[in-house]
């Protein structure tokens, strides 16, 4: 079906264009149909100004939809404002919001619905059908937890090569769990993701090249990538980072700075450095600390805790331990990543 662009010709003259910007130029192009000029003279000299006026409404619908497939509700309404034509171009893609609530409440079990994931799977693909990567990648995810990992691949891939920076993330990692596994490709998309500033694809890149997967692996770049996402606010980057603090692992040796990564790994619920962090607090006297992030690793189930938090407590008065579980109920951790 041949490709129609908007709005309709009625005079040979677009009748939308997008709202104008003060102030702002740009070169000339070739096609006078979307950007139109004037000279006019200069009143100081022989020199011409030039002004240009935009009309991105003529942009191919498909072109458009390429450009909003990754918007999500909020950039899709803000988009529509610009102008009659970008209005009616992008309801798919509005149309496609709708299905993927949808989808969230059946998968989930939310807005007062049960759960049910063929259902959830049902609207996601109708909003994936619309255009909208979102919706892609979550239907790829449900088929990937039904067990139909080919056709979850398929449209990580769809949403990937549109852009979508989580696509790209689960695309890489399901490539790296695939069977046969496809490192070299995986690490492509997961890197490609990484420098967009995805800070889940960066753990996981560092993750691989801390395994060895791919054939420039180092445990500098490996470490590299972990702290760009910790410092990205993913915690088990921050959990791994002081650990290549702690040994001088791709990083220079550091016990302040392992010290600073383990303690925000603590704070935002990694039970591990909630262990490891406890255990240097114990080391350093600070016992009343040291016994309440050794509750809360215990409450995660790091059996390790036990012996030295029952040590401690021992020792503490009854008013002591008293403050100390109050401290730990009323624990609460600080946002991350994940």
């Amino acid at each position: 079906m041949k490709q129609r662009t908007w709005p309709s010709k009625s005079d040979g003259q677009p009748r939308f264009t997008a709202f104008p910007f003060a102030k702002k130029q740009t070169r000339p192009t070739k096609n006078p149909s979307i950007f139109h000029f004037q000279v006019s003279p200069s009143s100081s000299s022989s020199s011409k100004s030039i002004q240009y006026h935009h009309d991105f409404s003529q942009l191919p619908y498909d072109v458009l939809l390429k450009i909003a497939a990754n918007f999500t509700l909020p950039n899709l309404r803000a988009a529509s404002l610009v102008c009659k034509s970008w209005c009616d171009a992008l309801r798919p893609l509005r149309e496609a919001m709708l299905f993927l609530r949808w989808g969230k409440r059946f998968k989930h079990g939310r807005g007062g619905v049960k759960p049910n994931l063929t259902k959830a799977l049902d609207s996601f693909l109708k909003g994936a059908a619309r255009g909208s990567t979102l919706a892609l990648v979550d239907a790829g995810l449900v088929y990937w937890e039904m067990g139909r990992r080919e056709e979850g691949i398929a449209l990580y891939r769809k949403a990937a090569e549109l852009g979508d920076l989580a696509a790209q993330c689960n695309l890489g990692i399901s490539l790296l769990q695939a069977n046969p596994s496809d490192h070299e490709e995986a690490l492509k998309w997961l890197f490609k993701a990484s420098v967009a500033g995805h800070v889940r694809a960066q753990y996981q890149l560092a993750l691989s090249l801390h395994k060895g997967h791919g054939l420039n692996s180092n445990l500098q770049e490996s470490a590299k990538w972990y702290l760009r996402a910790a410092e990205g606010g993913y915690v088990r980057a921050m959990y791994n980072t002081a650990l290549c603090y702690s040994v001088g692992e791709g990083l220079m040796q550091s016990h302040k700075l392992a010290r600073k990564w383990m303690k925000r790994a603590a704070d935002r619920g990694h039970s591990k450095a909630q262990l490891e962090h406890g255990l240097s607090l114990f080391s350093e006297g600070e016992m009343m600390k040291a016994v309440v992030y050794l509750e809360l690793a215990s409450r995660a189930g790091q059996a390790a805790a036990d012996p030295v938090k029952n040590v401690i407590l021992q020792q503490m008065s009854t008013s002591s331990r008293d403050r100390v579980m109050l401290l730990a109920n009323n624990w609460r951790a600080l946002p991350s990543s994940r």
